[in-house]
């Protein structure tokens, strides 16, 4: 697994791929120097008589339901449809459809009307889109909410949805229906901050621009989740904050190599 994170990660390096991003205005700038320190190019156009362009152009498209409104909602429609059209990977990030009924019918829409690469979320995030009546408040994950359960969850909407999943947590469970992986790097500080979720997003679409399968999920996750532990200090959120972008930027294979935490689990008839 190390060789592959580390060809995945040079591959970004060399061919400098173009991320379009539809996201919200509250964690844009963190998810564009997210993408910046793997050595892609961002983009976060959202003007729905633009994006049909930029995304045609793009070698990813990733999108991102907080703070929602009818423009990007609108030039998602229309941005994943040309996505489709040209064979570019779909990045769709849940965020807050566990507490949002408007967010929740639109991740429905999009999804069973458009082929995603990955569909993201954190663990009340995932169970919402495969749980009608769940809910849940706020855009955090539900604490309450086990391993197990959301590993059955994420393997039925991949299959159902023939596509990768990533629901996000303490383990990172990832899956494409036939297999399951769990990242298990990070700290809580990453949820301290706001917008992390939303980078491991972008850092997905970077990596499945040029690996479009479960190894790219898992080098985001492993990538996020060990900066965020060398990331650790005593100065507080800010230093925290930056110290991130910094790790980003400049994570060795050696860091890797010595912090990787990986499981590969059994998929049974859920």
């Amino acid at each position: 697994m190390l060789n592959i994170i580390s060809r995945i990660r040079s591959s970004v390096s060399e061919e400098n791929p173009l991320v379009h991003c539809i996201t919200n205005p509250i964690s844009i700038n963190q998810c564009a120097n997210a993408i910046l320190a793997t050595g892609a190019k961002p983009i976060m156009a959202e003007h729905p008589m633009e994006v049909a362009e930029i995304t045609k152009n793009a070698n990813a498209l990733v999108l991102n339901l907080g703070n929602i409104t009818d423009v990007r909602m609108k030039s998602m429609l229309i941005s994943s449809a040309i996505a489709n059209e040209n064979d570019i990977p779909v990045v769709f990030d849940l965020v807050g459809i566990a507490c949002s009924d408007l967010r929740r019918n639109f991740a429905h829409k999009l999804v069973e009307n458009n082929k995603m690469a990955l569909i993201k979320g954190n663990y009340s995030e995932i169970n919402a889109l495969y749980n009608s009546a769940y809910k849940s408040a706020g855009v955090d994950g539900d604490s309450s909410l086990g391993v197990d359960d959301i590993e059955k969850v994420s393997v039925k909407l991949a299959l159902k949805y023939n596509t990768m999943i990533l629901a996000s947590g303490k383990t990172d469970i990832i899956t494409d229906g036939k297999k399951i992986l769990h990242v298990k790097n990070g700290v809580p500080e990453l949820a301290k901050v706001t917008g992390t979720g939303c980078m491991l997003g972008a850092l997905c679409g970077c990596y499945l621009s040029v690996f479009n399968n479960m190894d790219a999920v898992v080098t985001s996750c492993a990538v996020l989740g060990i900066c965020g532990e060398i990331s650790v200090t005593d100065k507080g959120y800010g230093s925290y904050v930056v110290n991130l972008i910094d790790n980003l930027s400049v994570l060795s294979q050696k860091n890797i190599m010595e912090k990787l935490k990986i499981e590969v689990r059994e998929v049974e008839e859920y």
